[in-house]
């Protein structure tokens, strides 16, 4: 049994013609598409299973999504619903039709002060609670997915969490429920008559559901099992739990498409209860000589009001020891057969905090713990025990072979019968050869995760896979658990549903499916299937393709930050599709191989805004910005290197050419011009040249003349791109001349150098020139090395990614050069006037709103908390929209491509213009120019707006 690279992969020619039937039953036609590469790119997610769909569509609609399930069953193709794409156990994807359910799907409406929200299913977890964040309140959920994982794919497998348990899971917390079920009936389960309506629109699946409530709970044995399992978290089929907590079929059939995993119906709509944010936490890392010490302790801690406590085994602990936060205590055990208990209190005020630690003491005193029951309420320190525990997985995801499968499975038994699971499960990895295998999880509910370490790569390999699961399956049953906590069924526990329900409630589940879905349509094989050897079966390829890239776990964490993940494709899809380039090429198929690479240049290279947020997000730390400004770099000639290289040393000319450029361009009318540039970008100079625009600005004053300060308390680095392109309304000079304008009000003295000619160089490390940002770095770094007296004031730049690409300016020089330049200290000039030149600067005149963009850099920079500072300063409200995220404007992208920024700035464009503010403002020109296009409002640096309100009154 080998590994596939896309399961019966249809032929172009069957795509095509599935594509063709569902344009049909689409508003906008161009939402279906039969072509390879977005095929395989929507085929990945988080999973060990690989599906090529025949078509992936984007469904804009509850009545979309009927339409499409019409037209799938006319094609004879199953469909699957996609959200995220980050779950573990293959419910994510399909050989049939593939319908993309997030990117038109991010609706959120809060209810009641924030004890209610009405959701869309594209929504990610995070996305929704920023929306709850104002009212104290989140969702009930909380999986460490939240960044990533939809609220689509929280219904579809019961989500839960570290804090939720059985009563917060998204069972427990919905309230409401719109769906669509396989055969297009729309069902609102709020509405007064929504049960009446089911019984007329569906007799047939009415009755069935009350013969199936009847049957359950006349059978005492049935009975028992449902509510011994789902006292526990469990995710193993589907939740019958709902036969014995509601009596009404409308009521059960919506709860009942609550862990379903895509295989009843869709879920357009939700309404869930929220519950209140404790702000006010201790937390403390108790680490016991066992795993006896630590299961026992769990009783008590619970009851003296711990609402978290997470178990790590003596092999996590190992793995935590490696970790740079970790305290020199841990880092000095020596760990034998060790276990730990990270546990957190928390309540709503930090009078209810103290009273219920003083309780706990008592507890907290008794336990036989090695290094002490200190709890703290720092933040930072908090969040660095946290960080052990959720690096975890970073740390044997991040350190796999090559070519391996990073797999992270849950378990739940009864708490009693913890301490023997987790004896249990070490052995078998042992019996098994797992060394690397780790054990941690939400011991509170009893529910284990364990990583390990699979190649799928030969039939060895796979038979060891297949004989620890079967064995992994009779340890977890026989401790009268759930062999899925929280991760859902899907395909890996799909063939063992029957053992762990028994023939009779597993004929329940059979009966469920064909009443909703007669004709299979929706997710086969995906929750319930009698192929023993499902989960052994497309079981995905990893090849290596770079170093840098082979870590990746295809997770999908990286996806919501990325800007161009609505346009063309997500740093996910850019590595995902390396490795299908890899296998078409290993297969010796030329034509895949030449589809996919002649794709790959302008959907994959070109777009990408190469602001590496990914990696802000990345549980291993991939940096897929840096890896396609590489490729950019692989295929420049040396010609190109050294025109780039030429343009560095003439800097001062290029500048001063672009901004004559602009100007002349601007006394020509503008359809003249835009059809100029257009001849040349068709010409083949796309990434060169832009589109000419109505809203290109003129050109920008020059860069601020030299002074110097015998007292001077920094060093004023001005951006050239504050001279390329003017701002928007307001005083001349830009950001550079209200940053020195500050400066004189706060009576704070500057050296500024010359700057003719220097540069941060983000032009050329962003486009792919090694050559020519090295030689920007020698001559920038050795005129602001004599400037800061060899590093001794710090240097400050006023547009955030040009002191981002300052801060990475070493990176391009020699290594003995770059140890000369480490004591340089690179500050934007938001952080500086936030720390040296608001306390010093008159009372500024308040603006009542104003809408501010954070941008990317300022992320990198750790800036954000300034940023937010100076604009609170000079305005009473300050908006940050909930949907924020890079506007991909990325230096020229916007203007090379100006498709991808109107995309990735589409959300948070119609959020801003759902009202006006009194100023737009944000911290680097060409994002502000983004914004400025996207909103039609005039986004300016907000070093502007505080200028003003702080300037002298004539």
């Amino acid at each position: 049994m080998h590994p596939v690279v896309g399961p019966h992969a249809p032929t172009a020619a069957r795509a095509r013609e599935v594509a063709e039937l569902l344009r049909s039953r689409l508003d906008d036609p161009t939402r279906a598409s039969a072509e390879l590469p977005r095929r395989l790119a929507a085929a990945h997610d988080a999973s060990p299973y690989l599906f090529e769909p025949q078509a992936v569509v984007r469904a804009a609609s509850a009545a979309e999504v009927g339409a499409l399930m019409a037209g799938a069953r006319e094609a004879g193709v199953p469909l699957t619903l996609r959200g995220g794409g980050t779950s573990l156990a293959g419910q994510a994807g399909g050989a049939g039709v593939l319908v993309d359910v997030r990117t038109d799907w991010r609706h959120a409406e809060v209810l009641d002060d924030g004890h209610r929200i009405r959701l869309q299913p594209g929504l990610t977890i995070r996305q929704a609670n920023a929306r709850l964040a104002r009212y104290r309140r989140r969702l009930g959920p909380d999986p460490a997915s939240e960044a990533a994982c939809t609220v689509g794919g929280m219904v579809a497998n019961n989500s839960s969490g570290m804090t939720c348990g059985t009563t917060d899971n998204a069972y427990r917390t919905m309230e409401s429920l719109r769906f669509v079920l396989p055969s297009g009936t729309v069902v609102d389960s709020a509405a007064r008559d929504a049960d009446d309506r089911l019984r007329a629109d569906e007799p047939e699946l009415h009755a069935g559901l009350l013969r199936l409530r009847d049957r359950v709970r006349s059978a005492p044995g049935s009975r028992a099992t449902i509510e011994r399992l789902f006292a526990m978290k469990n995710t193993m089929g589907y939740g019958l739990n709902s036969l014995l907590d509601h009596s009404s079929p409308v009521e059960m059939l919506a709860h009942l498409m609550i862990g379903s995993e895509g295989t009843l119906g869709f879920v357009a709509e939700a309404v869930f209860r929220t519950v209140e944010i404790h702000e006010h936490a201790a937390t403390g890392l108790l680490i016991l000589p066992g795993l006896t010490d630590a299961t026992d302790a769990l009783p008590a801690l619970l009851a003296a009001g711990a609402r978290t406590a997470e178990l790590l085994d003596a092999a996590a602990l190992r793995v935590s020891q490696r970790d740079p936060g970790a305290s020199p205590t841990l880092r000095g055990l020596t760990v034998a057969g060790h276990a730990a208990l990270l546990v957190e209190f928390a309540e709503d005020s930090a009078e209810r905090l103290a009273a219920t630690l003083a309780d706990a003491r008592g507890v907290l005193d008794r336990l036989p713990a090695v290094t002490g029951t200190e709890l703290t309420r720092d933040p930072r320190e908090r969040a660095r025990l946290w960080h052990l525990r959720k690096g975890l997985y970073t740390a044997v995801a991040g350190a796999r072979p090559p070519g391996t499968t990073a797999l992270l499975e849950d378990v739940a038994v009864p708490l009693p019968r913890l301490t023997g699971t987790c004896d249990g499960l070490i052995g078998l990895f042992d019996r098994h050869g797992y060394s690397d295998a780790v054990i941690f999880g939400h011991a509170r509910d009893g529910n284990l995760h364990f990583m390990l370490t699979q190649s799928f790569d030969t039939p060895a390999e796979i038979d060891r896979y297949a004989r620890f699961t079967d064995d992994m399956v009779d340890l977890v049953l026989a401790e009268g658990g759930t062999l899925k906590a929280e991760h859902g069924t899907g395909r890996a526990m799909a063939p063992f549903v029957r053992r762990q329900y028994g023939d009779e409630l597993y004929d329940v589940m059979r009966e469920l499916k064909r009443l909703c879905d007669p004709s299979g349509l929706l997710n086969p094989g995906v929750l319930l299937n009698d192929d023993p050897t499902v989960h052994l079966r497309q079981l995905k390829a990893v090849p290596t393709v770079d170093p840098e890239l082979d870590a990746c776990v295809e997770c999908g964490y990286c996806e919501p930050v990325c800007p161009t993940a609505d346009v063309t494709t997500t740093p996910r899809q850019r590595i995902v599709l390396q490795r299908q380039i890899a296998l078409a090429t290993a297969a010796g198929d030329e034509e895949r191989r030449r589809e996919l690479t002649t794709d790959y240049e302008y959907a994959a290279v070109d777009s990408c805004a190469a602001d590496s947020l990914c990696v802000t997000a990345c549980p291993v730390g991939i940096d897929t910005g840096a890896a396609m400004k590489r490729l950019r770099a692989e295929r420049h000639g040396p010609l190109a290197q050294r025109t780039a290289r030429a343009a560095a040393r003439h800097w001062k000319g290029a500048v001063a050419g672009v901004r004559v450029g602009l100007s002349a361009a601007h006394a020509v009318p503008t359809p003249v011009t835009r059809a100029a540039t257009g001849v040349i970008r068709g010409l083949g100079a796309s990434e060169l040249v832009p589109l000419w625009s109505d809203d290109m600005p003129r050109a920008g004053a020059p860069r601020p003349a030299p002074r110097s300060a015998p007292d001077a308390q920094a060093v004023f680095f001005a951006a050239c791109v504050g001279s390329l392109f003017a701002p928007e309304d307001g005083p001349a000079g830009g950001s550079a001349a209200a940053f020195l304008r500050l400066c004189d009000l706060a009576g704070v003295p500057l050296v500024v150098p010359a700057t003719a000619g220097l540069c941060c160089g983000t032009p050329w490390q962003s486009k792919g020139y090694p050559a020519g940002h090295r030689e920007m770095a020698e001559r920038t770094l050795a005129a602001l090395w004599t400037a800061s007296d060899e590093g001794r004031l710090p240097i400050v730049c006023d547009a955030s990614s040009c002191t981002h690409g300052l801060a990475q300016l070493t990176a391009a020089l020699a290594e003995e050069d770059q140890a000369r330049y480490g004591a340089l200290r690179f500050v934007d000039s938001v952080t500086f006037t936030a720390e040296h030149l608001l306390p010093a600067l008159p009372e500024p005149r308040r603006l009542g709103s104003l809408a501010l963009h954070p941008t990317c850099s300022t992320v990198h920079l750790g800036g954000l908390d300034d940023l937010r500072a100076v604009a609170r300063a000079v305005a009473d409200t300050v908006t940050v929209p909930d949907s924020w995220g890079c506007c991909a404007f990325a230096g020229d992208r916007g203007l090379l491509h100006p498709e991808v920024t109107a995309g990735a700035t589409a959300a948070q464009a119609a959020e801003i213009n759902q009202r006006g503010y009194d100023a737009y403002a944000s911290c680097n020109r060409t994002c502000e120019m983004g914004m400025s296009r996207a909103t039609g409002q005039p986004y300016r640096h907000v070093l502007q707006v505080l200028v003003e309100a702080v300037e002298p009154l004539a």
